[in-house]
């Protein structure tokens, strides 16, 4: 939402509105930027299958580099949203496993994928139907 944006998305099919927090700062910014990253999403799910070694982590997430990988997951352990544990060995073995907060993260970002695949046809559909009114402009 833009910082110039002030006015309330109408209700739809009973939800709540989407609005402005007010005066008092409801964090969603700093969920929307966490998320919006490009590894945090696919860390979480793969820590929603269950607790992860840093390597298990890394070959589950395609692309990731060992760099990425490494702020990703202290990004969310710092957040709350993972926890680290440190095993004394040699070398030293790190699992990550998700909080009860990251575990409803996790919930919510099931249902998104819920909610993507439940209405992809008619987005497709939607994106077909501009293009061809508008060959001009392609929306992205």
């Amino acid at each position: 939402m833009s910082v110039a944006h002030t006015g309330v998305t109408p209700q739809v099919g009973g939800a709540e509105p989407v609005g402005p927090c007010g005066e008092d700062d409801c964090g969603v910014r700093d969920v929307l930027d966490r998320l919006g990253d490009k590894w945090t999403v696919l860390v979480v799910v793969e820590l929603a299958k269950g607790t992860r070694r840093y390597r298990e982590l890394q070959r589950a997430i395609p692309g990731i580099s060992q760099r990425m990988l490494t702020v990703t997951t202290r990004r969310l352990w710092r957040d709350g949203l993972v926890e680290r544990t440190v095993h004394p060995t040699i070398p030293p073995q790190v699992e990550y496993a998700l909080t009860d907060v990251g575990r409803s993260l996790a919930v919510t970002i099931a249902g998104l994928a819920d909610w993507s695949r439940d209405h992809k046809d008619a987005m497709d559909a939607a994106r077909r139907r501009w293009d061809a009114e508008h060959p001009d402009e392609t929306g992205r």
